[in-house]
């Protein structure tokens, strides 16, 4: 079993979109987190383990502005998360309520937190930037998260976009947004993820070089040779 350093060298040079067509093979389609977008262009590909949190609608009861001192809320959550770790957040969807801001986005960077992921979308936007916490969101949003939500738990399995995400299971975030790999498909993804690129890399030269995409995307006998003659040499 690869360890979690061994996981981000070889997954932080593997993108996305090949994760996908790899865990497409093994039977996985729902892999990609719906809304995950980065809200500062030019973020690096990251990797993590996912650290869950999750948001229920909101009842005015236990919404309320006290509940934010209350032993199970965000900030209790945010002092539990392990350095390296990636927030993965539950907010359902919801676009009209933050479910951080600035100063929860600070706390996050100076414990080493890796990445803010969440369906929803966050507050205090420019605060949140000036905390260099990476962030994949659906935007930003004035209202506080109890305008809407109520924060429930974390360390739990969650859906985030669409996607089921369980406690530990590794993400990885570029350009595309978010995916998922469940912890039992890390060790085949690491195994087969960087020949992939490999491959494409090699193809993307062919087309480069007048190429056509038949019997090349994907290769055939005769193109799996030459590709294999040439890396050997």
């Amino acid at each position: 079993m690869a360890t979690d350093a061994q996981i981000r060298d070889v997954l932080s040079n593997v993108t996305t979109a090949t994760i996908t067509t790899i865990l497409l093979k093994k039977g996985l389609r729902n892999v990609w987190l719906r809304g995950t977008k980065p809200l500062r262009t030019g973020q690096p590909r990251l990797v993590g383990r996912a650290f869950t949190l999750r948001f229920v609608p909101a009842r005015e009861d236990l919404a309320t502005p006290e509940s934010w001192s209350s032993p199970r809320s965000t900030r209790a959550a945010i002092e539990a998360m392990p350095e390296g770790c990636i927030a993965v957040v539950d907010a359902m969807g919801v676009t009209d309520a933050g479910i951080f801001g600035d100063i929860l986005c600070a706390r996050m960077s100076k414990k080493g937190v890796a990445a803010l992921i969440t369906d929803g979308v966050v507050r205090d936007v420019a605060g949140v930037l000036a905390t260099n916490l990476p962030v994949w969101c659906q935007g930003a949003a004035a209202p506080p998260s109890v305008a809407g939500l109520t924060f429930v738990g974390w360390q739990e399995p969650i859906a985030c976009g669409g996607v089921a995400v369980y406690p530990d299971d590794v993400i990885v975030v570029d350009d595309d947004g978010a995916v998922l790999i469940p912890a039992a498909l890390v060790d085949h993804v690491l195994e087969t993820a960087p020949e992939q690129e490999r491959l494409e890399g090699w193809i993307m030269k062919q087309v480069e070089g007048g190429a056509s995409l038949p019997g090349l995307y994907p290769p055939n006998d005769d193109n799996k040779a030459r590709y294999a003659a040439e890396t050997k040499r």
